[in-house]
């Protein structure tokens, strides 16, 4: 269980990390004068020639990788909803990397998100252990140890 939750903490600092490099490269952009092929190609071309942009979906290619493996491990009903983490450090990063004015609202929500996070990863010592069934450990005599 620390194993996962370290990858994911990790993970999520490099999703989070990511998503800043992308919205920088992204707010470097010149957007389209026109709706026309040559326009949207050369959009295309600058934002493919952006470092930002480039490490960004890097970046978020790594985070996938953890995913899938995390995934492959444990119940995408503990994974996916501890991901939110990341929006944890995104509203920090935004504060301190981009600048950006984040609300006493906004860090209320981010302050719920890590609650649920914590609810989230205590329900998972609720489960029963491996290879047995829910009915086999209530019925199962106690042995303490």
């Amino acid at each position: 269980m620390a194993k996962i939750l370290l990858i994911l903490i990790v993970a999520s600092i490099i999703e989070t990390v990511g998503v800043t490099y992308l919205a920088k490269g992204l707010k470097e952009l010149q957007g389209a004068k026109a709706i026309n092929v040559s326009e949207i190609a050369r959009v295309i071309r600058s934002g493919a020639s952006n470092g930002n942009i480039v490490g960004g979906i890097a970046l978020e290619a790594v985070f996938f990788g953890a995913l899938l493996y995390m995934l492959k491990v444990k119940d995408m009903s503990f994974v996916w909803p501890l991901t939110s983490l990341g929006f944890i450090v995104a509203a920090l990063s935004a504060h301190f990397i981009l600048g950006e004015k984040v609300s006493a609202t906004r860090w209320t929500g981010v302050v719920f998100i890590a609650l649920g996070a914590f609810l989230i990863s205590y329900s998972e010592q609720e489960k029963p252990p491996q290879g047995l069934s829910a009915s086999e450990v209530r019925s199962a005599p106690f042995h303490p140890e």
